[in-house]
């Protein structure tokens, strides 16, 4: 795993820091049930065949009741990694920071460094997208800008999972998945992190790597 560190400042926004790497989805114990869980990473090819989306859930499991009082942590970064050469070094970087109610969305650019550390200083006029995060029960507010789309807010988790199969499949009493299953994660909410890019912008219409990291602001 590695170890990054991002320095921020936003014009008047002052989203200055270091932030560190997070492990994705309860892999280490900091990160069970806070703000940092990744629950799921989905990349695909967008409704226009040019584009490719990236998208981040984070906070599994939120129920109805506790949606509405879900927030994007101030203090956490999500990072969408793509690698466009087969070396499994990032090549390109999606970076997005929340503030005050919005989503600010930085790139697709060249990381200025890869490897255990990096460090980024983001210039007042280089303005990042912003968008309004979505609140529970509303349409969903999007913003694009450059061929970018951007969409931050809470919506249903789309994982489908069979826990309760599952856990018997491993403890032996069951050989497979019964066909339908039970969706353990019926009624439960994420929030997600949408960001759709045009492919012309990560290197083209190749074969990519990608991943997504979470980091905290130290």
């Amino acid at each position: 795993m590695k170890k990054l560190t991002r320095v921020f400042g936003i014009g008047v926004l002052a989203l200055a820091g270091v932030f560190t790497i997070a492990a994705d989805h309860i892999d280490a114990p900091s990160v069970q049930g806070g703000s940092s869980d990744i629950t799921d990473f989905y990349a695909f090819q967008g409704a226009n065949t040019d584009n490719m989306v990236f998208v981040a859930n984070m906070q599994g499991l939120l129920s109805p009741e506790s949606t509405g009082d879900a927030m994007f942590d101030e203090s956490i970064m999500v990072e969408f990694n793509i690698d466009n050469n087969g070396d499994y070094i990032e090549d390109f970087v999606i970076r997005a920071v929340p503030k005050n109610g919005k989503m600010y969305v930085f790139g697709p650019m060249t990381p200025g460094q890869t490897g255990l550390s990096s460090t980024l200083y983001v210039k007042a006029s280089e303005n990042p997208l912003a968008v309004d995060i979505t609140p529970y029960g509303n349409n969903a507010i999007t913003a694009s800008a450059n061929g970018v789309s951007v969409f931050a807010g809470p919506r249903d988790d789309p994982f489908f999972m069979d826990f309760a199969q599952f856990t018997q499949i491993i403890g032996g009493n069951a050989k497979s998945f019964n066909n339908p299953g039970v969706d353990t994660f019926a009624g439960t909410n994420v929030m997600s992190i949408v960001v759709e890019v045009p492919k012309s912008m990560i290197g083209g219409t190749g074969t990519i790597n990608t991943w997504v990291e979470s980091k905290r602001k130290q």
